[in-house]
């Protein structure tokens, strides 16, 4: 099978809102009057963000939600993503699966396949998703003011936990490692959730590299300080309410910096918080608040109590530092 031959078969799709889409040198865009263009890129590399016997069904969800959950934080709505794609071979089968799981995530979203490209190599993923919110209105990370409350999406940590499991740390029962690995492999992009929080959150992000090293964007961006609620945090984690046994100190650094969640991290004024529940209520989406911002600069972990927790191994994910 040539190459073109492969993006005929798996990848070539009639487009409805794009002008042009694949078959030409580039796509073309129409973006609605008075919009802005959101634009985001995210690679996937095999042996650094998968392992390699994952099923490509849900490696095409995972590779286009993460891009979603980008667009999400910025308040955008999708409209087209671009596909770049390295195979070792093109194995129908594989190709079969990718593409399905792919495309029904961005059906879902009518979010449209424009374009990319092929090539043989280490297999990588890279996407370019484009979407669009009303001008001056996106969701920024340099916004957060003191005072704000600090609310994350859904769960956190149930993902870090999967992995923990698959790389032979820890154990967990069959139907809690069940959900927490859809958690790792499959993540809801809260692109509804975003576009409900416009005009009332102040900042956000997507949580992508851990709670705390991901707010500290924020915090710099923002020239803010925050203190976060150990305890609020650690209790979204869905593993830990079905009854799980675990040390404290391993629910802590999953919610805290465990990376792959792909939530939602939102600040919002404190008198907001009755418009914070009525968007997530409206986009079917469960929301926690987990601290406030401050005008003191640091970020600070507290307990139950209000005291300062010590932090060890809490750092967030970086590409170039290997793990400790």
């Amino acid at each position: 099978m040539s190459e073109f031959d492969l993006i005929a078969r798996y990848f070539v799709r009639p487009v409805h809102r794009a002008a042009l889409g694949v078959g030409d040198d580039c796509a073309l865009l129409r973006p609605t009057p008075g919009m802005q263009l959101a634009v985001s890129s995210d690679m996937l590399v095999a042996g650094r963000h998968f392992f390699d016997d994952v099923d490509p069904r849900t490696l095409g969800h995972k590779a286009l939600a993460v891009n979603l959950s980008d667009l999400a934080a910025s308040g955008a709505r999708p409209l087209a993503f671009t596909l770049a794609l390295a195979l070792p071979e093109a194995n129908e089968a594989w190709l079969q699966g990718f593409s399905q799981g792919l495309l029904a995530l961005a059906d879902a979203h009518a979010c449209e396949l424009v374009g990319g490209d092929t090539t043989r190599g280490p297999l990588n993923i890279c996407i370019t998703i484009f979407g669009e919110v009303p001008a001056g209105a996106a969701l920024l990370r340099s916004a957060a003011k003191a005072g704000d409350d600090i609310w994350v999406s859904g769960t956190l940590g149930d993902a870090r936990l999967a992995l923990e499991v698959l790389l032979g740390n820890i154990t967990l029962p069959a139907d809690v490692l069940a959900a927490a690995r859809t958690r790792l492999e499959c993540p809801t992009p809260r692109v509804a959730l975003g576009t409900q929080l416009r005009g009332i959150a102040h900042s956000a992000l997507d949580l992508s590299d851990g709670l705390l090293g991901d707010l500290a964007h924020i915090l710099e961006q923002s020239h803010v300080g925050a203190d976060i609620d150990a305890d609020a945090a650690i209790g979204t984690i869905a593993a830990r309410r079905s009854g799980c046994t675990l040390p404290q100190q391993q629910w802590v650094q999953a919610a805290l910096s465990g990376g792959d969640d792909y939530e939602l991290l939102f600040t919002a004024p404190a008198d907001k918080r009755a418009q914070v529940l009525a968007a997530a209520q409206r986009a079917a989406t469960p929301v926690t608040r987990v601290g406030v911002i401050t005008a003191q600069p640091g970020l600070r972990v507290l307990d139950a109590n209000g005291a300062p927790l010590a932090q060890q191994h809490w750092a967030s994910f970086d590409h170039f530092v290997d793990p400790a």
